[in-house]
């Protein structure tokens, strides 16, 4: 490893290290009773971090022979994912601690698999890919199954390491198949092996590779893990399953797209546009019988993550540019909604029932306006600012010649919005019942306000500047 090689990686190697140091300091202190100190700690690494890539990165570089690449579009996903890691590992601070979850494991496992978070973004390699995803994936089995005297927490971890195993499969199967026709892993080579046109083999790997890609962003036909995992998970696990886990995958998705397959993008953008629009419906029509708040959010990012695969599936980089924009707006969304359903109670206990939101307005009325505001954005009403992420991914589809699939994404829009609005209605003129109440920390109402606040005035400040980054990104990777 040479002296450059080191410091293009040297935020992976940072945080990598704080995370061994922070797990030799819990063993050998008073373990459970620092996981405050730790969660406050990590935080501010992963603020740290974001503002050392973001303000010190530039240019395009490239690690170990092509193994690892940072560029600006690494970087912005980068930023996202340690941002809204950090805001969701301090908003649930209060919850560990209420719930007797506070173990000093839950901000290292967050810590690693950030780790591999980043690791994955930055892949230039086959090899390099599976490493970030499966660091990635070791730590969220753990974190899934966090809660150990939970039957649904033990079940959602099982389940999602033998679905995610599954998928491991798939993924490697694919590479393999791409490494025996193409004789490389490294992306560069995949792309300059395909100039001449795709052997029937690397097809089928470029379709094995993308299916385990879609298992990691739960888009369908691979979203079966989701729901269960999603409500057996404490829910500061399952804000963090939301947020930036997704991320992370749609952008190594992008980056497996266009830098190892950009030469072949028709074939892709039919597998690509074909799990967008099952996505789409499936999120939309299987949220509407759901009678638990988790759950139907779970189906609600199989839904969100269709529409981000559809700008994607443009295979332009108006399309990288839009799905960047549409991921940073909607673990805003996420990281806001969270809060809130972190936040329910009745008697001490967490409450995730949809009825027990039944006229919230009367007990809480500036909360249940805010939870308007983020149902809203989230079903892509105007002004909020979900509504203009869904016109750029769409807008993308469009130019692209995919009009048919933009067409079928606004029909999926109007069918998620009866969901959303469900939820207002429930809170505004659903059965009076026992009354849940709304518990916020003074973090994580701070936190839940500006996120609010970000939603209900991000489209009147012009996305408060995303879409220049995003644009840079976007040219770094479509080239």
């Amino acid at each position: 490893m040479t002296g450059s090689d080191f410091n293009i990686v040297l935020p992976e190697v940072l945080l990598a290290v704080y995370a061994m140091a922070a797990l030799l300091f819990g063993v050998y202190t008073t373990k459970d009773k620092t996981t405050g100190l730790l969660t406050w700690v990590t935080a501010a690494v992963f603020v740290a971090l974001a503002a050392m890539i973001g303000l010190g990165g530039e240019g395009s570089n490239i690690a170990f022979g092509g193994l690892f690449t940072d560029d600006a579009f690494a970087r912005f996903g980068k930023v996202t994912v340690l941002l809204s890691a950090a805001a969701v590992l301090v908003m649930s601070a209060d919850y560990m601690q209420r719930r007797g979850l506070a173990r000093f494991e839950y901000p290292i496992l967050i810590a690693l698999s950030v780790v591999g978070m980043m690791m994955m973004v930055s892949a230039g390699d086959l090899m390099a890919l599976y490493v970030g995803l499966e660091l990635q994936s070791l730590a969220l089995y753990v974190l899934a199954s966090f809660r150990r005297d939970s039957a649904k927490s033990t079940e959602a971890g099982l389940k999602y390491f033998v679905l995610g195993s599954v998928s491991s499969g798939l993924l490697l199967y694919g590479a393999s198949l791409t490494y025996g026709f193409a004789g490389t892993t490294l992306f560069s080579g995949i792309l300059s092996t395909l100039g001449d046109g795709a052997p029937l083999g690397v097809l089928f790997g470029l379709v094995f590779i993308l299916s385990g890609l879609a298992f990691k962003v739960s888009a369908a036909p691979f979203h079966m893990w989701t729901p269960d995992v999603y409500e057996g998970s404490p829910t500061p696990v399952t804000a963090f399953f939301a947020t930036a886990p997704k991320v992370a995958a749609m952008a190594l998705f992008a980056r497996v797209a266009h830098d190892a397959f950009g030469a072949i993008g028709a074939d892709w953008q039919q597998v690509v546009g074909a799990i967008a629009l099952l996505s789409m419906f499936v999120g939309a029509i299987a949220a509407i019988g759901q009678k638990d708040i988790k759950r139907l959010m779970a189906y609600s990012s199989i839904a969100h993550m269709g529409y981000a695969l559809l700008g994607l599936a443009s295979g332009t980089a108006a399309g990288v540019q839009s799905m960047l924009i549409y991921m940073v707006i909607y673990v805003t969304m996420n990281i806001a909604t969270f809060a809130f359903i972190m936040s329910l109670e009745r008697d001490g206990k967490p409450v995730s029932d949809l009825a027990a939101l039944n006229m919230l307005s009367k007990r809480e009325p500036m909360k249940a306006y805010a939870v308007l505001i983020l149902m809203f954005s989230l079903a892509g009403v105007p002004p909020f600012i979900g509504f203009f992420a869904k016109y750029a991914v769409l807008m993308a589809a469009v130019q692209a010649g995919l009009t048919w699939l933009a067409v079928a994404g606004v029909v999926a829009s109007v069918i998620g919005a009866f969901y959303y609005l469900r939820v207002v209605y429930f809170m505004f003129f659903g059965t009076e019942i026992a009354g849940v109440e709304s518990r916020m920390g003074a973090t994580q109402w701070l936190i839940f306000t500006a996120s609010v606040a970000i939603v209900a005035v991000g489209a009147a400040f012009y996305l408060f500047g995303i879409e220049a980054p995003a644009a840079m990104a976007a040219e770094a990777l479509v080239k």
